[in-house]
Protein backbone atom coordinates (compact mmCIF):
# COMPACT_ATOMS: atom_id res chain seq x y z
CA UNK A 1 0.00 0.00 0.00
CA UNK A 2 1.45 3.25 -0.90
CA UNK A 3 2.17 6.15 1.61
CA UNK A 4 -0.48 8.35 -0.13
CA UNK A 5 -3.27 5.76 0.19
CA UNK A 6 -2.30 5.00 3.69
CA UNK A 7 -2.15 8.24 5.12
CA UNK A 8 -6.07 8.44 3.05
CA UNK A 9 -7.00 5.19 4.85
CA UNK A 10 -5.55 6.75 8.31
CA UNK A 11 -7.62 10.06 7.39
CA UNK A 12 -10.47 8.31 7.06
CA UNK A 13 -10.72 6.45 10.30
CA UNK A 14 -9.28 9.22 12.20
CA UNK A 15 -12.32 11.42 10.90
CA UNK A 16 -14.99 8.19 11.46
CA UNK A 17 -13.63 8.55 15.05
CA UNK A 18 -13.78 11.73 15.66
CA UNK A 19 -17.55 12.00 14.16
CA UNK A 20 -18.54 9.36 16.11
CA UNK A 21 -17.42 10.85 19.19
CA UNK A 22 -19.25 13.93 18.75
CA UNK A 23 -22.35 12.42 17.97
CA UNK A 24 -22.34 10.38 21.73
CA UNK A 25 -20.84 13.59 23.20
CA UNK A 26 -23.29 15.83 21.78
CA UNK A 27 -26.30 13.52 23.35
CA UNK A 28 -24.81 13.69 26.31
CA UNK A 29 -24.86 17.11 26.50
CA UNK A 30 -28.00 17.72 25.55
CA UNK A 31 -29.25 15.80 28.85
CA UNK A 32 -27.24 17.87 30.81
CA UNK A 33 -28.93 20.41 31.85
CA UNK A 34 -31.70 17.97 33.29
CA UNK A 35 -31.45 16.09 36.60
CA UNK A 36 -31.49 12.64 37.80
CA UNK A 37 -35.35 12.82 38.21
CA UNK A 38 -35.65 15.03 35.49
CA UNK A 39 -34.40 12.38 33.30
CA UNK A 40 -36.36 9.17 34.58
CA UNK A 41 -39.80 10.84 33.83
CA UNK A 42 -41.91 9.46 31.31
CA UNK A 43 -44.80 12.03 30.78
CA UNK A 44 -46.76 9.98 28.71
CA UNK A 45 -46.89 6.42 27.02
CA UNK A 46 -45.50 8.03 23.72
CA UNK A 47 -43.03 9.91 25.14
CA UNK A 48 -39.73 8.17 27.10
CA UNK A 49 -37.48 9.24 29.82
CA UNK A 50 -34.16 11.43 28.85
CA UNK A 51 -32.14 8.36 30.35
CA UNK A 52 -33.64 5.74 28.40
CA UNK A 53 -32.29 7.29 25.16
CA UNK A 54 -29.48 7.90 26.77
CA UNK A 55 -29.56 3.71 27.04
CA UNK A 56 -31.28 3.04 24.08
CA UNK A 57 -29.13 4.43 21.21
CA UNK A 58 -26.23 2.77 23.18
CA UNK A 59 -28.16 -0.62 22.96
CA UNK A 60 -28.26 0.07 19.55
CA UNK A 61 -24.60 0.19 18.58
CA UNK A 62 -24.01 -2.69 21.43
CA UNK A 63 -26.68 -5.14 19.49
CA UNK A 64 -25.76 -3.77 16.10
CA UNK A 65 -22.46 -3.04 15.58
CA UNK A 66 -20.80 -4.91 18.54
CA UNK A 67 -21.99 -8.39 19.05
CA UNK A 68 -22.00 -9.15 15.32
CA UNK A 69 -18.44 -7.44 14.64
CA UNK A 70 -16.27 -7.88 17.32
CA UNK A 71 -15.88 -11.37 18.04
CA UNK A 72 -14.40 -10.58 21.98
CA UNK A 73 -17.01 -8.57 22.67
CA UNK A 74 -19.33 -9.26 25.82
CA UNK A 75 -22.42 -7.81 26.32
CA UNK A 76 -22.22 -5.62 29.19
CA UNK A 77 -25.71 -6.50 31.09
CA UNK A 78 -27.82 -8.98 29.77
CA UNK A 79 -30.90 -7.64 31.45
CA UNK A 80 -30.36 -4.00 29.27
CA UNK A 81 -30.75 -6.23 26.25
CA UNK A 82 -34.54 -6.65 27.36
CA UNK A 83 -34.67 -3.14 29.25
CA UNK A 84 -33.83 -0.85 26.08
CA UNK A 85 -35.16 -2.64 22.84
CA UNK A 86 -37.23 -0.41 21.48
CA UNK A 87 -39.64 -2.27 18.74
CA UNK A 88 -37.02 -4.92 17.18
CA UNK A 89 -38.96 -7.68 17.59
CA UNK A 90 -36.69 -10.19 15.73
CA UNK A 91 -34.24 -9.48 18.22
CA UNK A 92 -35.95 -10.40 21.78
CA UNK A 93 -38.91 -9.40 23.90
CA UNK A 94 -38.83 -5.84 25.19
CA UNK A 95 -39.83 -3.64 28.12
CA UNK A 96 -43.37 -2.12 27.28
CA UNK A 97 -43.24 1.24 25.50
CA UNK A 98 -45.81 2.89 28.33
CA UNK A 99 -43.89 1.76 31.13
CA UNK A 100 -40.28 3.45 30.43
CA UNK A 101 -40.92 5.87 33.43
CA UNK A 102 -40.94 2.85 35.58
CA UNK A 103 -37.32 1.74 35.13
CA UNK A 104 -36.39 3.81 37.88
CA UNK A 105 -32.97 1.30 37.86
CA UNK A 106 -30.28 1.28 36.53
CA UNK A 107 -29.98 5.07 37.21
CA UNK A 108 -28.60 7.73 35.54
CA UNK A 109 -25.13 7.31 36.66
CA UNK A 110 -24.98 3.36 35.63
CA UNK A 111 -26.51 4.07 32.33
CA UNK A 112 -23.40 7.05 32.15
CA UNK A 113 -21.26 3.54 32.87
CA UNK A 114 -22.75 1.52 29.62
CA UNK A 115 -22.55 4.70 27.35
CA UNK A 116 -18.70 4.99 28.18
CA UNK A 117 -18.24 1.19 27.89
CA UNK A 118 -19.35 0.73 24.39
CA UNK A 119 -18.36 4.35 22.97
CA UNK A 120 -14.72 3.19 23.59
CA UNK A 121 -15.86 -0.50 21.97
CA UNK A 122 -16.99 1.05 19.03
CA UNK A 123 -14.67 3.87 18.86
CA UNK A 124 -11.82 1.06 19.53
CA UNK A 125 -13.48 -1.22 16.42
CA UNK A 126 -13.64 1.90 14.03
CA UNK A 127 -9.54 3.23 15.08
CA UNK A 128 -8.98 -0.37 13.96
CA UNK A 129 -11.03 -0.40 10.72
CA UNK A 130 -14.43 -0.68 10.62
CA UNK A 131 -14.81 -2.59 7.43
CA UNK A 132 -18.38 -3.90 6.41
CA UNK A 133 -19.33 -2.61 9.78
CA UNK A 134 -18.83 1.27 8.70
CA UNK A 135 -22.98 1.26 7.32
CA UNK A 136 -24.17 0.09 10.57
CA UNK A 137 -22.15 2.48 12.49
CA UNK A 138 -23.39 5.33 10.38
CA UNK A 139 -26.82 4.40 10.44
CA UNK A 140 -26.53 3.93 14.57
CA UNK A 141 -25.15 7.40 14.38
CA UNK A 142 -27.84 8.94 11.88
CA UNK A 143 -30.51 7.30 14.76
CA UNK A 144 -28.95 8.82 17.55
CA UNK A 145 -29.64 11.89 15.85
CA UNK A 146 -32.81 10.74 15.92
CA UNK A 147 -33.15 10.59 19.40
CA UNK A 148 -31.35 13.82 19.90
CA UNK A 149 -34.57 15.95 18.57
CA UNK A 150 -36.93 13.19 20.86
CA UNK A 151 -34.75 13.75 23.57
CA UNK A 152 -35.64 17.57 23.43
CA UNK A 153 -39.24 16.63 22.44
CA UNK A 154 -39.81 14.43 25.13
CA UNK A 155 -38.02 16.89 27.62
CA UNK A 156 -40.37 20.04 26.70
CA UNK A 157 -43.12 18.09 27.28
CA UNK A 158 -41.73 16.29 30.76
CA UNK A 159 -41.14 20.17 31.87
CA UNK A 160 -44.60 21.56 30.73
CA UNK A 161 -46.59 19.38 32.89
CA UNK A 162 -44.30 20.33 36.49
CA UNK A 163 -46.70 23.35 37.84
CA UNK A 164 -43.35 25.29 38.62
CA UNK A 165 -42.67 25.23 34.47
CA UNK A 166 -39.10 24.74 34.69
CA UNK A 167 -36.82 25.95 32.21
CA UNK A 168 -34.71 23.65 30.16
CA UNK A 169 -32.40 26.34 29.36
CA UNK A 170 -32.01 30.27 29.50
CA UNK A 171 -33.88 32.92 27.37
CA UNK A 172 -32.73 34.11 24.46
CA UNK A 173 -33.07 37.79 24.30
CA UNK A 174 -33.04 38.35 20.74
CA UNK A 175 -35.76 40.65 19.35
CA UNK A 176 -38.20 39.09 17.60
CA UNK A 177 -37.81 39.20 13.54
CA UNK A 178 -40.28 40.70 11.35
CA UNK A 179 -42.28 37.81 9.35
CA UNK A 180 -41.85 37.92 5.67
CA UNK A 181 -45.07 39.13 3.63
CA UNK A 182 -46.55 36.10 2.57
CA UNK A 183 -46.21 35.08 -1.00
CA UNK A 184 -46.58 31.91 -3.06
CA UNK A 185 -44.13 30.24 -5.59
CA UNK A 186 -45.68 28.95 -8.65
CA UNK A 187 -44.17 24.96 -9.93
CA UNK A 188 -45.24 24.04 -13.66
CA UNK A 189 -45.82 20.63 -12.11
CA UNK A 190 -45.23 17.87 -15.13
CA UNK A 191 -42.95 14.92 -14.85
CA UNK A 192 -40.36 14.55 -11.58
CA UNK A 193 -38.27 12.85 -9.90
CA UNK A 194 -38.26 12.52 -6.21
CA UNK A 195 -36.30 10.23 -3.20
CA UNK A 196 -32.72 10.04 -2.54
CA UNK A 197 -30.14 9.71 -5.60
CA UNK A 198 -28.17 7.21 -3.32
CA UNK A 199 -25.31 9.87 -3.00
CA UNK A 200 -24.40 9.95 0.80
CA UNK A 201 -26.28 8.52 3.40
CA UNK A 202 -30.04 8.62 3.62
CA UNK A 203 -32.63 6.15 5.63
CA UNK A 204 -34.24 3.52 3.42
CA UNK A 205 -37.45 5.01 3.36
CA UNK A 206 -35.88 8.05 1.05
CA UNK A 207 -35.63 5.64 -1.91
CA UNK A 208 -35.48 4.65 -4.41
CA UNK A 209 -35.33 7.42 -6.58
CA UNK A 210 -38.77 7.61 -8.89
CA UNK A 211 -40.70 9.53 -11.23
CA UNK A 212 -44.17 11.33 -10.24
CA UNK A 213 -46.56 13.70 -11.85
CA UNK A 214 -47.25 16.40 -10.59
CA UNK A 215 -50.28 18.89 -12.01
CA UNK A 216 -49.26 22.90 -11.74
CA UNK A 217 -49.60 23.97 -8.13
CA UNK A 218 -48.47 26.78 -5.58
CA UNK A 219 -46.73 26.46 -2.03
CA UNK A 220 -46.62 29.52 0.19
CA UNK A 221 -43.30 30.42 0.45
CA UNK A 222 -43.07 29.92 4.17
CA UNK A 223 -44.63 28.18 7.01
CA UNK A 224 -47.94 29.54 8.53
CA UNK A 225 -46.87 32.47 11.58
CA UNK A 226 -48.53 32.34 15.06
CA UNK A 227 -50.12 35.75 13.99
CA UNK A 228 -51.98 33.28 11.11
CA UNK A 229 -53.31 30.75 13.33
CA UNK A 230 -54.54 33.22 15.96
CA UNK A 231 -56.52 34.24 13.56
CA UNK A 232 -57.79 31.21 12.77
CA UNK A 233 -58.89 30.69 16.60
CA UNK A 234 -60.52 33.81 17.35
CA UNK A 235 -62.60 33.19 14.10
CA UNK A 236 -64.37 30.05 15.91
CA UNK A 237 -61.72 27.72 14.11
CA UNK A 238 -62.30 25.02 16.79
CA UNK A 239 -65.76 25.26 17.32
CA UNK A 240 -66.44 25.39 13.65
CA UNK A 241 -67.09 21.56 12.26
CA UNK A 242 -66.93 22.33 8.89
CA UNK A 243 -63.32 23.05 8.52
CA UNK A 244 -62.33 19.71 10.42
CA UNK A 245 -62.07 15.63 8.88
CA UNK A 246 -64.36 13.75 10.84
CA UNK A 247 -61.14 12.37 12.94
CA UNK A 248 -59.82 15.57 13.71
CA UNK A 249 -62.99 16.76 15.22
CA UNK A 250 -63.63 14.40 17.74
CA UNK A 251 -59.76 15.00 18.81
CA UNK A 252 -60.98 18.79 19.43
CA UNK A 253 -64.36 17.58 21.48
CA UNK A 254 -62.68 14.59 23.26
CA UNK A 255 -59.19 16.16 24.14
CA UNK A 256 -60.47 19.55 24.57
CA UNK A 257 -58.37 21.49 22.18
CA UNK A 258 -58.66 25.05 22.05
CA UNK A 259 -55.02 26.27 20.64
CA UNK A 260 -52.09 24.28 19.83
CA UNK A 261 -50.17 22.73 22.20
CA UNK A 262 -48.69 24.34 24.45
CA UNK A 263 -50.32 27.41 23.76
CA UNK A 264 -52.06 28.77 26.96
CA UNK A 265 -54.10 32.33 28.03
CA UNK A 266 -52.62 34.22 31.27
CA UNK A 267 -54.34 37.45 31.63
CA UNK A 268 -56.20 37.99 28.33
CA UNK A 269 -52.84 37.16 26.08
CA UNK A 270 -51.72 34.05 24.86
CA UNK A 271 -48.08 32.47 26.03
CA UNK A 272 -46.68 29.23 25.02
CA UNK A 273 -44.02 27.26 26.95
CA UNK A 274 -40.67 26.49 25.30
CA UNK A 275 -37.80 25.18 26.10
CA UNK A 276 -37.00 27.97 27.53
CA UNK A 277 -39.92 28.32 29.93
CA UNK A 278 -43.60 29.95 29.35
CA UNK A 279 -43.40 33.60 27.39
CA UNK A 280 -45.69 35.53 25.28
CA UNK A 281 -46.67 34.11 22.04
CA UNK A 282 -44.81 35.95 19.14
CA UNK A 283 -47.01 36.65 16.23
CA UNK A 284 -44.33 36.22 14.04
CA UNK A 285 -42.57 33.12 14.53
CA UNK A 286 -44.04 29.86 12.67
CA UNK A 287 -46.92 27.80 14.47
CA UNK A 288 -45.77 24.58 16.01
CA UNK A 289 -47.19 21.64 17.92
CA UNK A 290 -49.52 21.62 15.62
CA UNK A 291 -51.82 18.00 14.53
CA UNK A 292 -52.19 17.26 11.08
CA UNK A 293 -56.03 17.47 11.99
CA UNK A 294 -55.05 20.96 12.85
CA UNK A 295 -53.11 22.40 9.84
CA UNK A 296 -55.62 20.73 7.55
CA UNK A 297 -58.11 22.44 9.43
CA UNK A 298 -56.27 25.96 9.16
CA UNK A 299 -55.75 25.08 5.28
CA UNK A 300 -59.06 24.51 4.71
CA UNK A 301 -60.18 27.99 6.61
CA UNK A 302 -57.66 29.40 4.56
CA UNK A 303 -59.23 27.96 1.68
CA UNK A 304 -56.25 26.47 1.01
CA UNK A 305 -54.85 22.85 1.63
CA UNK A 306 -51.63 20.65 2.76
CA UNK A 307 -49.48 20.06 0.53
CA UNK A 308 -48.20 16.65 -0.90
CA UNK A 309 -44.80 14.98 -0.29
CA UNK A 310 -43.82 14.70 -3.99
CA UNK A 311 -44.72 18.75 -4.16
CA UNK A 312 -43.24 19.62 -1.32
CA UNK A 313 -39.90 17.93 -2.30
CA UNK A 314 -40.46 19.71 -5.84
CA UNK A 315 -40.59 23.22 -4.16
CA UNK A 316 -38.57 22.91 -1.28
CA UNK A 317 -35.11 24.34 -2.90
CA UNK A 318 -37.07 27.50 -3.86
CA UNK A 319 -39.26 27.70 -0.48
CA UNK A 320 -38.11 29.90 3.10
CA UNK A 321 -38.36 28.73 6.53
CA UNK A 322 -37.71 25.15 5.68
CA UNK A 323 -35.98 23.69 8.80
CA UNK A 324 -37.87 26.06 10.94
CA UNK A 325 -40.76 23.24 11.85
CA UNK A 326 -41.55 19.71 10.74
CA UNK A 327 -44.27 20.64 7.84
CA UNK A 328 -47.15 18.22 7.82
CA UNK A 329 -48.32 16.91 4.29
CA UNK A 330 -51.82 15.02 3.20
CA UNK A 331 -49.81 12.69 1.96
CA UNK A 332 -49.80 8.84 3.72
CA UNK A 333 -46.28 7.14 4.77
CA UNK A 334 -45.95 4.87 2.55
CA UNK A 335 -43.31 2.50 0.60
CA UNK A 336 -42.30 4.29 -2.48
CA UNK A 337 -42.41 2.74 -5.44
CA UNK A 338 -39.40 -0.19 -5.75
CA UNK A 339 -39.28 -0.03 -2.01
CA UNK A 340 -37.59 -3.27 -0.24
CA UNK A 341 -36.75 -3.32 3.48
CA UNK A 342 -33.51 -4.19 4.58
CA UNK A 343 -32.99 -7.52 5.36
CA UNK A 344 -32.40 -8.83 9.03
CA UNK A 345 -33.61 -6.88 12.20
CA UNK A 346 -32.74 -3.54 10.48
CA UNK A 347 -35.60 -4.12 8.28
CA UNK A 348 -37.68 -3.26 10.91
CA UNK A 349 -36.34 0.37 11.45
CA UNK A 350 -38.69 2.21 8.82
CA UNK A 351 -40.68 -0.29 6.79
CA UNK A 352 -43.29 -1.58 9.56
CA UNK A 353 -44.68 1.57 10.34
CA UNK A 354 -46.07 2.24 7.05
CA UNK A 355 -49.74 2.76 8.02
CA UNK A 356 -52.04 4.90 9.37
CA UNK A 357 -49.49 7.76 9.43
CA UNK A 358 -48.68 11.13 7.65
CA UNK A 359 -45.40 12.39 6.35
CA UNK A 360 -43.59 15.42 7.34
CA UNK A 361 -40.98 17.28 5.64
CA UNK A 362 -38.45 19.92 6.18
CA UNK A 363 -37.07 19.52 9.68
CA UNK A 364 -37.31 21.53 12.99
CA UNK A 365 -35.61 23.95 15.42
CA UNK A 366 -35.04 21.06 17.31
CA UNK A 367 -33.15 18.78 14.40
CA UNK A 368 -29.20 18.28 14.65
CA UNK A 369 -29.05 21.03 11.52
CA UNK A 370 -26.73 17.89 9.67
CA UNK A 371 -28.95 16.11 9.78
CA UNK A 372 -31.57 17.70 7.86
CA UNK A 373 -32.24 16.58 4.04
CA UNK A 374 -35.24 17.49 1.48
CA UNK A 375 -35.71 14.09 0.70
CA UNK A 376 -35.81 13.30 4.68
CA UNK A 377 -39.61 11.72 5.54
CA UNK A 378 -40.99 11.94 9.05
CA UNK A 379 -44.05 10.18 9.62
CA UNK A 380 -46.59 10.56 13.15
CA UNK A 381 -49.90 9.58 13.24
CA UNK A 382 -51.87 12.29 12.31
CA UNK A 383 -53.32 13.28 16.49
CA UNK A 384 -49.78 14.00 17.34
CA UNK A 385 -48.75 17.67 18.49
CA UNK A 386 -45.67 17.13 20.92
CA UNK A 387 -43.43 16.86 17.86
CA UNK A 388 -42.25 20.09 16.14
CA UNK A 389 -45.44 20.02 13.78
CA UNK A 390 -46.14 23.05 11.66
CA UNK A 391 -47.97 24.48 8.68
CA UNK A 392 -47.15 24.90 4.96
CA UNK A 393 -49.77 25.95 2.55
CA UNK A 394 -50.43 24.97 -0.84
CA UNK A 395 -53.23 25.28 -3.26
CA UNK A 396 -53.89 24.03 -6.98
CA UNK A 397 -53.50 26.20 -10.03
CA UNK A 398 -55.80 24.97 -12.86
Amino acid sequence: MSNRVTQAVQTGVLESVALFLAVRSRTEQLAAPLSPEDQTVQSMPDASPTKWHLAHTTWFFETFVLRPHVPEYRVYDPAYEFLFNSYYESVGPRHPRPQRGLISRPGVDEIMAYRRHVTDAVADLLGRGAGNAWSLVELGLHHEQQHQELLLMDAKHMLSLNPLRPAYRAASHAAPSEAAPLAWTVFDGGLVEIGHDGQGFAFDNEGPRHRVWLDPFALASRPTNCAEYLAFIEDGGYRRPEFWLSAGWDCVNHRGWEAPLYWEKNGGRWHVFTLAGLRGLQSSEPVCHVSAYEAAAFAKWAGKRLPREAEWETGAARLQGVGKVWEWTSSPYIAYPGYREPPGAIGEYNGKFMSNQLVLRGGCSVSPADHIRMTYRNFFPPDARWMYGGIRLAEDLR
